[in-house]
């Protein structure tokens, strides 16, 4: 069951990149009319998000063949996406424009990894006290 488990994570992590990296780059790169339905762009976590969803997918890789640097992937993705989701809050607190779907997505950001890295985790310490 938990190999099930774990390939089901690897695949959603694969398609959460696929989906980050089509959905950044096509608001970096697609023009006026795209850049004018992303709204108010906070420039810094949109190229963050974009390049990080090339880390998504080898992330999504290793968890899928069992690799054990999914687990330090999982680890510096939520670290980092919290020190740059830090960075929105301080740009919202000074007044810069943002857009809500923005916060709701660094949240689900956020959630994913961190829920991917405490399940890594968790099976790493059971594997290791169930060890002989």
């Amino acid at each position: 069951m938990t190999r099930i488990v774990q390939r089901g994570l690897g695949l959603a992590a694969v398609g959460f990149g696929v989906l980050t990296v089509i959905s950044g780059f096509s608001v970096l790169f697609g023009g006026a009319d795209v850049a004018s339905l992303a709204g108010n762009v906070v420039a810094g976590v949109l190229w963050f998000n974009a390049l990080s969803g090339f880390l998504y997918v080898i992330a999504g890789v290793c968890l899928y063949r069992n690799n054990p640097f999914a687990f330090t992937l999982a680890k510096g993705l939520a670290a980092a996406i919290a020190v740059v989701f830090v960075a929105l809050g301080w740009h919202i607190l000074e007044g810069g424009a943002y857009e809500a779907r923005t916060v709701a997505a660094m949240t689900l950001r956020l959630g994913f990894w961190l829920a991917i890295a405490v399940y890594l985790f968790r099976k790493r310490h059971t594997a290791t006290r169930a060890a002989p």
